[in-house]
């Protein structure tokens, strides 16, 4: 015996059947019209010293970041499209302690974000390039291509040396993570993903959705992340910071800490960590090495691409290397 329809059972087809849900458009109604009642307050709030402090480094960040956060995004999806999987397998070395510096080194000149250099690591895993040399691209890709290291000249004019100081840094510990999965991963660690993320898409509409997720994506964080430098720079009191600062042990892990949590795009990083005077060039550094390589958002990504059993492994010994690698480069170079 078969239910009679809706409408036989006199119910309306068009009559709500729950409690009416918060929509956007009347989310933001009443947003604007709260803030149209307390004016005055906000008024006053934002006329204060420190929030006119706040406001300042906010946008100056955001206005410096975005241009190149948005130029990385675009090359790294037109990359992670149009770019076949095939064509870096044929080009890397088969030996793989010979394919993971040449992969690392392809970074340097592959501009991807770390949104597209995971997906692009899981593509080449997928069409037979030895792991190694593929998690050594994953990390070196975000670090060093030319849009990050342009955009850490533009954040550092007076301190050109640290454009140097990331590039080897990364591509030394993106090597080293690599030659260390060759020698000590497992197979049963790593799950390799099963299909393309763009399967059964056409190019053109492949490469705006790229678009569309990472400038969200990285925008998003873009925004924390300035947030949090404006807070630092305006709210947390100077001798807390200069505390911080002047032990170098604490600066350096405070400063790692702080980047795997704000998980910003590697192409606005260098300008949150130039409003960072506080801290020596050496902390800095180490935040710029270990933000691209391990932070939030890439142990979910990794983890959702390869295994949590390889993100719960590769991301700490991720962090470790990063740290050591920043401090030597910097006593070295800075």
């Amino acid at each position: 015996m078969t239910k009679a329809p809706p409408h036989e059972k006199g119910v309306r087809e068009d009559e709500p059947r729950g409690p009416r849900r918060l929509t956007s458009p009347l989310a933001l109604t009443f947003l604007l019209l709260l803030m149209v009642l307390l004016q005055g307050l906000l008024r006053r709030a934002l006329s204060a010293p420190v929030m006119q402090s706040w406001t300042t480094v906010f946008v100056a960040v955001v206005v410096q970041a975005l241009p190149f956060l948005v130029l990385g995004v675009l090359l790294s999806a037109a990359i992670a499209v149009y770019v076949p999987p095939s064509f870096f397998a044929r080009a890397l070395p088969r030996h793989p302690a010979l394919a993971v510096p040449v992969a690392g080194a392809a970074g340097a000149v592959l501009p991807g974000c770390e949104c597209a250099s995971v997906p692009v690591a899981g593509a080449l895993v997928r069409r037979g390039v030895t792991p190694a040399a593929a998690l050594a691209f994953l990390l070196s890709a975000p670090a060093i291509n030319p849009i990050v290291l342009t955009a850490t000249a533009v954040a550092f004019p007076r301190d050109p040396e640290m454009v140097l100081a990331r590039f080897v840094a990364s591509l030394l510990v993106a090597c080293a993570m690599g030659w260390l999965w060759h020698r000590l991963g497992r197979t049963d660690w790593l799950r390799p993903p099963t299909h393309a993320p763009h399967e059964g898409q056409s190019k053109g509409a492949a490469f705006w959705d790229s678009v569309r997720h990472d400038v969200m994506h990285a925008g998003g964080f873009l925004v924390v992340g300035a947030m949090a430098a404006a807070t630092l720079k305006a709210v947390a009191p100077e001798s807390w910071l200069r505390t911080a600062a002047d032990n170098p042990v604490v600066a350096v892990l405070a400063l790692a800490a702080l980047a795997v949590v704000l998980s910003i795009c590697s192409e606005a990083d260098a300008f949150v960590a130039a409003s960072l005077t506080q801290f020596s060039l050496t902390a800095r550094l180490a935040f710029l090495v270990v933000g691209p390589m391990v932070d939030l958002k890439l142990f979910a990504m990794q983890a959702g691409t390869f295994g949590r059993a390889f993100a719960l492994r590769f991301a700490p010994a991720t962090f470790a290397l990063a740290v050591v690698g920043a401090v030597l480069t910097g006593a070295v170079l800075l």
